[in-house]
């Protein structure tokens, strides 16, 4: 099956923020949120930390729990045998691998998993997102506008 793929994160290259795996079906939802040690990127404490809360039931992790983190998306994927990430941007993809390798040398077991980055053009999940710069939220846009494609 596909999960759409939405990550929040500290500006270029920063701290992950929040992760959110969306599952094409329409079943049960993965979002993760996770502490930020300042300083923050202005640009994210203006359009995305206001929102990453603005979920209900979200799995908040400390910052240093990568461990945690790749077991709780271990769990996720492992009732699929043939998982598919989808992601429309290559941060999204680099952050989820990060957490899956959660320590030097040490990677939490998953199923064998396939990677897919779309080339959306003009489409912005974020603009078009019931609260845009929210994983969750984004990941879902994504989801709506690659099925309403097919």
């Amino acid at each position: 099956m596909r999960y759409f793929l939405d990550c929040e994160y500290n500006g270029f290259g920063g701290a992950i923020l929040s992760l959110a795996l969306v599952p094409e079906d329409g079943g049960d939802e993965l979002y993760l949120t996770f502490d930020c040690a300042g300083p923050i990127d202005p640009w994210v404490e203006r359009h995305v930390l206001p929102f990453l809360d603005q979920v209900p039931d979200a799995l908040k992790l400390p910052r240093s729990s990568r461990d945690q983190a790749a077991r709780v998306i271990a769990m996720y994927l492992a009732h699929d045998p043939e998982p598919e990430i989808v992601a429309d941007w290559p941060t999204d993809i680099e952050l989820l691998c990060g957490l899956l390798s959660f320590a030097p040398g040490r990677m939490v077991a998953i199923p064998e998993t396939r990677f897919r980055l779309l080339v959306l053009g003009t489409f912005s999940p974020a603009e078009n997102s019931a609260v845009a710069h929210n994983a969750l939220h984004d990941a879902r846009a994504l989801r709506d506008h690659v099925l309403g494609l097919e």
